[in-house]
């Protein structure tokens, strides 16, 4: 089935909502109980597309992996295979993080150059680079990574960029090796923090998470464990978007705001009333939001992953935005569709000047990516008009429960089914 979402315009959002699991970190976290044989299990793990994706991968290399709503659990044998399910690695980017553990707890890996959202190009040279400094070799075959490593030793390693890809295959690689690895230049995002807070609680010696130096002291063996998953700092800032940008009133749930510092501070430079607690925060606003210029960086920046809400805000801000991306270069795909509704916007290079509009108008629209595709359902809520949404699978794939949320906080939303 091909499903499409219709999405009529000019509700006003309130009501309480709560974010579940990180897809940015479950995924990874999954990948890292290849790390340990036995039973690891994960809660608190959000119900979208790409933990199942990422349950066949792991049942691929040989383990047993349970979804029972937000608990999954995964049994890792002594002996795994190494090389990753082609077909299902293609389909989705995160799967790559499979390498590092495989390298590290199987001498060999080969995985498939994965596939996932059209916003750039996002090459594996750092990682290739970092499990070479550690000891292994690697190369390109027949479309797939091929790592080699009789052991892997410690290492002071320096990326070129913050890549939270990067990193996590660099940290699952080194908690198995010899000695001490430092991580230079290290990815800072809280899902980095929540991957060593789960291998230190494997038996990993893992210190400077959450800094851009990383200290690994290498142990010869883990074990399996029990963690919870960090909520969706992407999901919680997509609702507080949705707030501000329907002149609403939405309180969010399982998040720690300060996982959205800089993005709930652009709310409130819009003109929003923002209000944070310990593991959640409130977003009203109740006139037109002002213009902000927006910069993505890797955290604590701004998140690219928001650009999409943050281009659709600005689309009906008073005044005129600049947004920067700084991530990904083709993430300005999203305009196009934005343009089709109406939104006054231009791109220069990595630069988009939006000029904004007093109201959005509907028409049919396509969602390149997951972010691109809630960042259209928004703009689809402040359109004049009944909005009809191409492409949702990608949206399922990051957002679990999203039609339903949406509809419990009074947004008209219907997901319609169409024969293939």
């Amino acid at each position: 089935m091909k499903d499409t979402f219709l999405v009529s315009g000019g509700n006003r959002l309130s009501g309480n909502v709560k974010v579940y699991g990180a897809k940015n970190s479950v995924l990874k976290l999954m990948a890292a109980a290849l790390l340990a044989e036995g039973t690891t299990t994960l809660r608190n793990c959000p119900e979208i597309l790409d933990v199942p994706l990422m349950q066949r991968v792991l049942e691929g290399l040989g383990c047993e992996v349970h979804i029972d709503g937000g608990t999954v659990t995964i049994t890792t044998p002594h002996q795994l295979r190494s090389d990753a399910d082609f077909d299902a690695v293609r389909q989705f980017r995160a799967s790559v993080c499979v390498l590092g553990p495989l390298t590290s707890r199987c001498g060999r890996a080969v995985v498939a150059l994965p596939g996932g959202d059209a916003i750039g190009s996002r090459p594996l040279d750092m990682h290739q680079s970092g499990l070479e400094q550690l000891g292994a070799t690697t190369r390109i075959e027949h479309g797939c990574v091929v790592t080699d490593a009789q052991s892997l030793h410690g290492a002071t390693i320096s990326l070129d960029f913050p890549s939270v890809g990067a990193t996590e295959n660099i940290l699952t690689a080194a908690v198995l090796a010899q000695g001490r690895t430092v991580l230079n230049n290290a990815a800072r995002e809280p899902e980095i923090v929540d991957l060593c807070d789960m291998l230190n609680s494997m038996g990993a010696h893992i210190e400077g998470a959450g800094t851009s130096t990383i200290t690994i002291d290498g142990v010869e063996k883990l074990h399996p464990t029990e963690h919870s998953v960090i909520g969706d700092r992407i999901v919680a800032g997509t609702w507080a978007y949705a707030a501000a940008m329907t002149r609403g009133d939405i309180t969010v749930a399982g998040i720690n705001p300060r996982h959205l510092h800089l993005a709930l501070e652009k709310l409130k430079n819009a003109g929003a009333e923002v209000e944070t607690f310990t593991t959640g925060f409130r977003v009203r606003m109740n006139h037109r939001p002002y213009a902000v210029d927006y910069q993505t960086l890797p955290f604590p920046g701004f998140p690219t992953d928001l650009q999409p809400m943050a281009i659709g805000i600005a689309a009906i801000a008073e005044g005129t935005s600049i947004i920067t991306e700084n991530v990904f270069e083709n993430r300005f795909r999203f305009v196009d569709e934005m343009q089709r509704l109406g939104a006054d916007a231009s791109v220069d290079g990595h630069h988009v000047v939006i000029r904004g509009q007093e109201q959005l108008s509907s028409t049919a629209v396509w969602s390149s990516d997951i972010r691109a595709g809630a960042g259209l359902v928004l703009a689809a809520l402040v359109a004049e008009g009944t909005t009809e949404i191409h492409g949702v699978h990608h949206i399922d794939r990051g957002y679990p429960r999203f039609v339903e949320d949406l509809r419990s906080l009074g947004a008209d939303i219907q997901r319609i089914s169409h024969p293939d």
